[in-house]
């Protein structure tokens, strides 16, 4: 259990819960809270699906710049690479992951976001990647992941004019994939990753994978990393399972593995 940084699980969902008052400005204790509690999350049986909560009131809202005013160009070179790494943990769970976005999502909020599979939105929400103001660039994947989930040129004027984007607008250029009422964020995220409790979770997690490698290459070598991963699940128990299941016209029941 971190201070900042919890995972509560319940019916196969696991919730990774942001807790600093009053904002959720991600320090430092709290990015390494967050590469603990994701790893931990991966890593889990009892957890089928993630879901990424900053509570009530707000999702994240940035880094802890007070934190950050002060540091050198080689403070922040030593410190960079564990800052992307603890969001790159989270987007490497290998299992469906949804943010929960309410409030306020900016800076370094914007970017964990960025690292969830799906994003659930709360009509008041505010999202964007705001460093601009600050005379600094993204640090921990927005210009990498931004571009790639909203194409280059939205991600463009967003980053160069660091301007906060309603949720409405976040959802039809795609930032977002669905925007509900405050008051039912939370529930509908966790409604979106039960649908996962009893999947299989392996034949999930090469979906996941399959997908996230394929974008980072070329087609051919994105179809030889689906092939690899299609054919391997015909060692799971779970494809023998649903394949039954079909022919026998039965609902399967998964195990998980």
């Amino acid at each position: 259990m971190g201070e900042f940084v919890n995972l509560e699980v319940a019916d196969g969902v696991g919730t990774i819960r942001l807790s600093r008052p009053p904002m959720n400005a991600l320090n430092r204790q709290l990015q390494e809270e967050l590469r603990t509690v994701a790893r931990e999350a991966g890593e889990r049986a009892d957890v089928r699906a993630v879901v990424i909560y900053g509570g009530e009131k707000v999702f994240a809202a940035g880094a802890d710049i007070k934190e950050m005013a002060d540091m050198t160009y080689t403070d922040m070179a030593d410190r960079g690479a564990a800052l992307q790494s603890a969001f790159t943990a989270v987007a490497e769970i290998p299992k469906p992951v949804v943010a929960a976005i309410t409030g306020f999502a900016l800076g370094g909020g914007c970017e964990l976001a960025l690292c969830a599979d799906v994003r659930v939105c709360a009509d008041t929400a505010k999202l964007g990647q705001p460093e601009i103001t600050l005379g600094i660039i993204p640090g921990a994947g927005g210009t990498q992941r931004l571009p790639r989930l909203i194409g280059p040129s939205k991600a463009k004027d967003l980053i160069y004019t660091g301007r906060f984007v309603a949720a409405d607008e976040a959802l039809s250029i795609g930032l977002v994939d669905r925007v509900v009422p405050a008051e039912d964020v939370y529930p509908e995220a966790v409604k979106w990753a039960a649908r996962f409790a009893d999947g299989p979770a392996y034949a999930l997690r090469a979906a996941k994978e399959s997908i996230d490698r394929g974008l980072e290459t070329d087609l051919d070598t994105g179809l030889e990393i689906e092939r690899l991963q299609f054919t391997a699940l015909f060692a799971t128990e779970d494809r023998a399972t649903g394949m039954r299941a079909f022919v026998a016209k039965e609902k399967p029941e998964f195990s998980g593995r």
